[in-house]
């Protein structure tokens, strides 16, 4: 494991990173890791702030880590508790539920002072709901929230792991959310708003937790991005899905790289959109391929060069 102690990437991953224990065996993964090993495929360096145990599987993504390329000096490793597996199962062919083990190292992710001096107002950090289901790493993540940062929230709707306070805690610090139709679906009911068209549930969750930017995640049916109090709507395409492990994260790191890049919302969406469909020809969240391969696919759907 490298210890670039004062190494500063433009993004910050935090939470869960494990081994996605599949039927045909076991793949690298964790929403965290996901989001950081495309973000460093498309040239947004990143690192990670996760926990492993001291053990064969640890030692083994702490060397994925660095022969991807993810900084991983803020990895830190727990002498007590395993590195974390979540049991992966098949469901309809490509459908994908999981059985997430507890208590695991990434449980009891400890606050330093190495994490926060890394942060500065241009920094992306990345965060979910799962990572706070234990009060060791609950109490790390929210003091590192109180930075002066660009906080990004993936909700990770994982009964019985979160909870309606906590879920709005997690709002109330975020700068841009993403959620699925389903996880918005879920937290309108939640806070108590009876809307039924998406633009008026975007509405009442940035007036409610003052979030200015908000992505909808929709599948097949594409994606909708909403800034302020504009909407921005692109419409995606059929693909032949190997599995869905890590669409959406890797939506979720092609929409940032073009965020930091200030393209145009709907040249944003299109990448998104594009890498999402893009993964999920692919087995595994954390898939090897070469940009020029997304390049093309992204081409193909949209019929337009980058």
């Amino acid at each position: 494991m490298k210890t670039t102690e004062n190494y500063i990437t433009p993004a910050i991953c935090f939470g869960e990173i494990l081994w996605d224990v599949l039927p045909d065996g076991p793949q690298p993964g964790g929403a965290p890791l996901n989001v950081a090993y495309h973000l460093n495929k498309m040239g947004m360096a990143t690192s990670l702030v996760s926990k492993i145990g001291n053990d064969e599987d640890g030692k083994k993504l702490a060397q994925l880590l660095d022969d991807w390329g993810i900084k991983s000096h803020l990895l830190q490793t727990d002498e007590e508790y395993p590195t974390s597996q979540v049991i992966a199962k098949m469901n309809n062919g490509n459908e994908v539920s999981y059985e997430i083990i507890y208590p695991v190292a990434w449980d009891f992710i400890n606050y330093s002072d190495s994490i926060t001096k890394q942060l500065q107002p241009s920094t992306y950090f990345i965060y979910g709901s799962l990572a706070s289901r234990n009060e060791t790493s609950r109490k790390t993540l929210f003091e590192i929230l109180e930075s002066d940062v660009i906080k990004v929230l993936d909700i990770n709707m994982r009964p019985p792991y979160i909870g309606k306070d906590l879920l709005g805690d997690l709002l109330e610090k975020a700068n841009i959310v993403k959620f699925n139709q389903a996880e918005l679906e879920m937290v309108q009911m939640l806070f108590g708003s009876t809307s039924y068209n998406e633009a008026a549930q975007v509405i009442f969750i940035q007036h409610h937790f003052n979030i200015s930017e908000v992505i909808i995640t929709k599948g097949e049916f594409g994606a909708s991005y909403y800034k302020n109090d504009k909407g921005y709507h692109v419409w995606g395409s059929e693909v032949k899905v190997v599995d869905t492990i890590g669409s959406g994260d890797s939506f979720l790191a092609a929409f940032l790289a073009g965020h930091y890049l200030n393209e145009e919302p709907q040249v944003i969406l299109k990448n998104a959109i594009a890498m999402g469909g893009f993964i999920a020809t692919r087995k595994g969240g954390c898939p090897d391929y070469q940009l020029s391969e997304y390049n093309v696919f992204r081409e193909k759907i949209f019929k337009t060069k980058l």
